[in-house]
């Protein structure tokens, strides 16, 4: 009655507003997606019978934790760190199959291909000494009737033994293999796996892509002597991806007997970093370079760019920024310390609409009558936000996920284990090592593993 009496007073206020709004605010839409959010099911990824001839890898049999989570449609599937891939059906938390479908078999990584409804696996095998990456694809359909082996190989043309490697773009649709055998690189159509084209060049160093190009790295090279401190350059090309046609050839000049940071291509930006050196902004129509002082930015571990809002996150001691192509920091957040200082892809989550950053993050104990609604998994029945319902709730000191926008840094909403719910011991167990990430927009649910080998679910 009292949520009741809330969302009559909310839309009456809505309807009277003199300005004649008929839709929620973003933060408010937000606040109401993640409201009552908690840990509703688990699905345990160990296969407890040692007797079975399903691993034959005694390390595949042993717990093991979560490094990635995907879900797609009514299917999640976690992936450990001794390679089991462990596919769920979201609707009775019950284990379908596993996805390895050789004994010896270690699974490495995982994608969910939306334009043909499977999912990808690469592996490696314990027959070659695990050397060489092997690629299959399995749909949605045969893995919900538990028949994961009526998949079928993929790139069986290529050696992708290491260095070699095979990268999924799902922004243009394709796929970049490397065999280093051959030094060929190959562009592949993401729907039905058709070659397109083949790059053979023994000079490139790093292939980068963004929409609808790739930036193809070269050696560094010396113009003159290099002892005598004169320039040297990189050699840099950017190629349609989708025919491979070369759009632009140039060398970028970098300062000699200096590491190469990073180089990166976003659109036709260019940005690229030498150690202890300022930030160069290269648009590579004009040529023109605009510098940030390396006081400014200094040198980040990983980083996420926002194709959508021409903006970039970048990922630095715990500490998560926003940037634009300026050079200017947009984003600071306000309360979203991350748990892990090696963050990627499979720990934090960045919505389709990149509004939203979902992450692991550090959480200290706090009394939530404080006034601290921000540490609340529900964002509230009142028009503030502000849940008054646990005004003696005591979160837990243990991380918490937590829901942040990226454009002005307050954080939504945020789950913690709460002592007034019924299962608060749970709950600190699930978020107590947060290894892997996932949320399900479509679902509007959030998966987040653990060192145990169980998926949680949380919901509301």
């Amino acid at each position: 009655q009292k949520y009741n009496s809330h969302l009559v007073r909310k839309l009456l206020s809505r309807q009277m507003d003199s300005r004649g709004y008929r839709i929620f605010n973003k933060h408010a839409r937000s606040h109401e997606r993640f409201r009552n959010f908690s840990l509703v099911s688990k699905l345990d990824s160990h296969f407890p019978d040692n007797t079975s001839d399903l691993f034959k890898l005694c390390f595949l049999r042993k717990r093991s934790k979560v490094v990635e989570i995907v879900s797609a449609k009514d299917i999640v599937f976690g992936l450990t760190q001794t390679g089991v891939c462990t596919a769920f059906d979201r609707l009775t938390s019950e284990r379908i199959c596993f996805l390895n479908i050789e004994p010896d078999e270690v699974i490495r990584s995982l994608f969910y291909n939306k334009s043909n409804d499977s999912l990808i696996t690469v592996s490696v095998y314990r027959a070659d000494n695990y050397s060489s990456l092997k690629c299959r694809s399995t749909s949605l359909e045969y893995i919900r009737r538990n028949k994961p082996n009526m998949g079928f190989n993929l790139f069986e043309t290529e050696s992708l033994r290491w260095p070699g490697f095979v990268e999924f773009d799902d922004v243009n649709g394709k796929v970049l293999t490397y065999s280093a055998t051959n030094k060929v690189y190959k562009v592949w159509d993401l729907v039905n796996y058709n070659l397109l084209y083949a790059i053979v060049d023994a000079g490139i160093q790093e292939i980068k892509i963004s929409p609808g190009i790739m930036l193809l790295i070269y050696n560094r090279s010396d113009v003159g002597n290099s002892t005598t401190n004169e320039e040297c350059v990189v050699p840099l090309k950017i190629l349609a991806i989708g025919s491979g046609e070369t759009l632009k050839s140039f060398n970028h000049k970098i300062k000699p007997h200096k590491k190469i940071d990073f180089i990166e291509q976003f659109n036709e930006k260019l940005l690229v970093k030498q150690e202890n050196e300022n930030l160069e902004i290269v648009d590579v129509r004009t040529a023109s370079i605009h510098c940030v002082d390396s006081t400014h930015f200094m040198t980040p571990s990983a980083f996420i760019f926002l194709y959508e809002n021409q903006l970039f996150l970048t990922f630095r001691d715990h500490m998560v920024s926003v940037w634009n192509f300026k050079g200017e920091l947009v984003t600071t957040f306000e309360d979203h310390m991350l748990w892990h200082p090696d963050c990627n892809t499979n720990n934090i989550y960045i919505t389709s609409q990149q509004d939203l950053i979902i992450s692991y993050c550090k959480n200290k104990k706090q009394k939530s009558n404080f006034g601290q609604h921000r540490n609340r998994v529900l964002s509230s029945s009142s028009e503030d936000g502000s849940d008054h319902n646990d005004e003696h709730d005591e979160v837990s000191s243990k991380g918490s996920l937590n829901i942040s926008d990226i454009f002005t840094g307050k954080c939504l909403a945020k789950i913690v284990a709460k002592r007034s719910q019924s299962n608060y011991q749970e709950q600190l167990r699930a978020l107590d090592d947060v290894t892997a990430l996932y949320y399900n927009e479509e679902l509007n649910e959030i998966y987040t593993g653990n060192k145990l080998g169980v998926v949680h679910c949380w919901s509301n």
